[in-house]
């Protein structure tokens, strides 16, 4: 099926790793294995959560202060934008970090999905809502990113999921990718075997277990 659009995450995949969420927990008194922030924050008092949000937003700030682009990164955008591909960033940060970002680094998105629109990866709400906004059907989208979180909601929406494998607990999540890459380049090559879009990269994706 062709691919219409694709789904970036922000953190990790468009940019370069930056949070240190066990550091944040501790800051935020949490212990460090705790689980997903956002999430905790859910069963948190309201003055708790504010306190706790204020912490987190301070860390998203610094992110886009010091955020520099994953090597590939405006490449593959430039790619996908000539071939007509529609450009999607969903994103468990706001929106207006999402924005933030493509503007000191000059890049441009068809559509922004951050946590302040409804519920946030792993539910599929994103994929699904940037579907709608693009006219396309689930699978004809590819959602890339760097956590179990981007390849679930991908999956639970029935779109294609990529992974980014980039870090160290990558091997834990393969098994719930469509395939497995290891520099952003590499969708186009899987893209290159849905639709006609000339690869910009060597590396060659391979299926997810």
């Amino acid at each position: 099926m062709q691919t219409k659009a694709v789904i970036f995450d922000l953190d990790g995949t468009i940019t370069r790793p930056y949070f240190d969420f066990d550091a944040i927990r501790r800051e935020m008194g949490l212990p460090e294995d705790a689980g997903p922030i956002l999430e905790l924050m859910e069963k948190m008092t309201p003055q708790r959560r504010i306190e706790v949000m204020k912490i987190l937003e301070s860390h998203e700030q610094k992110a886009v202060v010091e955020s520099t682009l994953n090597p590939g990164a405006r490449e593959t955008l430039d790619a996908l934008r000539a071939a007509g591909v529609l450009i999607g960033i969903l994103t468990r940060n706001r929106r207006s970090n999402a924005l933030a970002v493509a503007e000191k680094h000059g890049l441009k998105f068809d559509a922004v999905v951050g946590r302040e629109e409804g519920p946030v990866k792993p539910d599929a709400f994103g994929v699904i809502q940037l579907c709608e906004q693009f006219g396309v059907k689930p699978g004809e989208a590819m959602v890339v990113g760097d956590y179990l979180f981007d390849l679930l909601c991908a999956r639970t929406a029935g779109a294609v999921a990529v992974l980014l494998k980039n870090h160290h607990r990558a091997d834990e999540f393969a098994r719930k990718a469509d395939f497995v890459i290891e520099n952003i380049t590499g969708i186009l090559q899987i893209i290159e075997s849905r639709q006609d879009i000339s690869p910009r990269s060597s590396q060659r994706p391979h299926k997810g277990k």
